[in-house]
This record gives structure tokens, sequence and C-alpha cells, in this order.
């Protein structure tokens, strides 16, 4: 495994770091999920990632569960707030200082930890002063309940007001936690830029593209496994299934092989190779998906090689930065 700093801070985490999104609490059984987390450990994996909105909190208990035993010291636990939880109430939701302060308490006693790493702003909250969201994460930090702060999703402008709060508060803005991949490229033209100015690093999720860049949905034929199977998920992968995208996958298989990569292995390296991006966040529903997805670590790919990846798959490629915005929640979401 290797290892970077995140942001401008002298926090390091494992560059391939473990996200429950879609699993713990809902796809797999919780003994799968502990098997998953053991495999995670055994590969040199130190980071893991969570938020109290997967599978309703299930995901945080979960995860709490399958690292109990282990040297807190030794690992780096991030989880996030802003999502509907609980029973919904009008105030379970969003980045007030009500909700915040509330939840992580929530987040701590089911990770069964004195604190997090890392507190990440899960959406921006239109319906919240910027301000009032910052004070309480630096309340947060000041009472040793978080180490640093992180957003995900976030517009460029977005990250640089937040950060200058964060400044003006004595805290660190560290982390920026956006969908990117092969297919999705729509931070490069701005957040990245104002990242790299201002120290912060990204901790991308979907490195994968929900499962498409690993090569097995076949164009022209109906998928029969993975997300795209599944009628609720798959309604969210429609831009990753158009044909000319399944198509365009379909020829990266060679210059998978050409690296000796597998395809899943090929999609992780791609977008460790941004020097912005400190992490690729994996999830698992099986131990050996962590034993091959960690293989990508450490892998370098040369710039002819990237070039051909770019050529193959670079004109179907979503790059438009207006996306981030575009796919954020216009009001706070109840």
């Amino acid at each position: 495994m290797e290892f970077r700093y995140l942001g401008n801070s002298g926090l390091k985490i494992s560059e391939i770091t473990y996200g429950n999104w879609l699993t713990h609490g809902s796809q797999v059984e919780n003994d799968v999920a502990h098997q998953c987390v053991r495999a995670a450990l055994d590969a040199g994996i130190s980071t893991f990632d969570t938020a109290d909105v997967y599978a309703n909190t299930k995901a945080e208990s979960v995860l709490g569960d399958a690292l109990k035993g282990e040297r807190r010291e030794s690992l780096e636990i991030f989880t996030k707030v802003y999502w509907p939880t609980g029973p919904g109430g009008k105030n379970d939701t969003g980045l007030s200082r009500k909700h915040i302060m509330e939840s992580i308490d929530g987040s701590l006693q089911r990770l069964q930890t004195d604190y997090v790493d890392l507190y990440q702003a899960h959406r921006y909250d239109t319906e919240t002063p910027l301000e009032e969201t910052m004070q309480a994460f630096a309340d947060i930090v000041r009472q040793g309940k978080a180490h640093y702060i992180g957003v995900s999703e976030w517009t460029a402008d977005q990250i640089r007001a937040g950060h200058a709060l964060a400044k003006d508060l004595g805290i660190q803005l560290i982390s920026s936690q956006p969908q990117y991949s092969m297919l999705w490229r729509v931070i490069e033209p701005e957040v990245v830029p104002a990242c790299e100015e201002l120290g912060i690093s990204q901790i991308v999720w979907s490195p994968m593209a929900q499962g498409v860049l690993s090569g097995k949905y076949q164009p022209g034929q109906a998928p029969t496994e993975g997300r795209a199977a599944d009628e609720s998920m798959g309604k969210g992968m429609q831009g990753f299934m158009r044909e000319e995208v399944l198509t365009a996958v379909q020829g990266l298989t060679p210059l998978a092989e050409e690296a000796g990569l597998t395809m899943p292995q090929l999609a992780v390296a791609w977008v460790l190779q941004n020097p912005n991006v400190a992490a690729a966040l994996v999830g698992a529903s099986k131990p050996s998906q962590v034993e091959d997805n960690v293989k990508a670590a450490g892998v370098k790919l040369d710039a002819d090689l990237m070039a051909k990846i770019d050529d193959v798959i670079g004109g179907v490629a979503e790059k438009d930065a207006g996306k981030t915005a575009a796919n954020a929640p216009q009001t706070r979401v109840a």
C-alpha cells in the first residue's frame, strides 16, 4: 500500500480507501462486510470512509463493529453529514448547527470511537448560512470530535468560500470528495485548480464509474449483473450505459492487458495518476474484490498509455464543469 498526504496537512491516508456506501447494512450481510474490512486491513488499507446516511446509519454501525479491536491510532476514519437520517424530521437533514452537532454524536456512537479523523459536509446546504455551518464544524474540531474538515460535491466557488471561513476560524478544510473517473472528469476544469491553489486534496468516489469501467457491461446486451441490472440503482447509471460509452470501454481491454492490470485496476490506477487525488474510494461486496482493487496502489501509468486511454475513451467522457452544480440539491432535501 502507498500513502499520501491529505491536502496541505500532516495527515497521511492510504491511497486506496475503503468505502461502504452501497454495501454495509444493505447489500451484503454483516459477516461478509466484516470479511471485506478484514481483507482491506490485511491489504494495508488504513483509511475507511462512510456516512450517516448510508443505509440510514446502519453502515456506520457495521463499520464500527468491523473495526472493533483495531488500534484506533493506526486508522483514519471518515464520515459525513447532510442527507436525511432517522425518521426524516424537519431538522434531520442539512448543515444547520442543530443537525451537525447532533449528527456527530450519533456517528461517533455508531462508529464506537471518540473522534473521526475527517468530518465532511456531504453536500452544500443552500438553506443554511455557510458561516453557521463552518462555526459548527470549528466547534466540533475544538471539542476533539474531529481532527479535520472536508466537503463532498461542492463547486469551486463553494470550496473557496468554505476554505476562507475555515481559515478565519482556525481550522483546516483539507479535502473534497467528488465523483471522478475516466468517464466523469467534471472536476478537472475548476474544482481541481481551486483545490491545488488552496492545499486541498480529492478523495474520489466511483473511480470505476459504478462498475462500467470493469468492462462487464457489453454493448447491445441488457445487463444481467451488477448495479445496472438493479432497477433502482440502474436509473442513476443511464449516462454511463449508452452504447457509445460501452463500446469505448471495451477498447480499454487491450490497454489494461498491456499494463498487466485488470480493467478495475486500470480504472483505479488512472484516477491516482492525478497529483491532486489523495485517494480512490473502493467498495466491495466480497473480499476478493478488495484484494483485486488494492493491486492498483503504487501503479504508475506512463504518458504514452495515458494518451492511449484518452484516445479510446476521452470522446465519451463527461467534462462539463457545470455538472457539479447541476447535480447538486437546489434546496435542502427533507
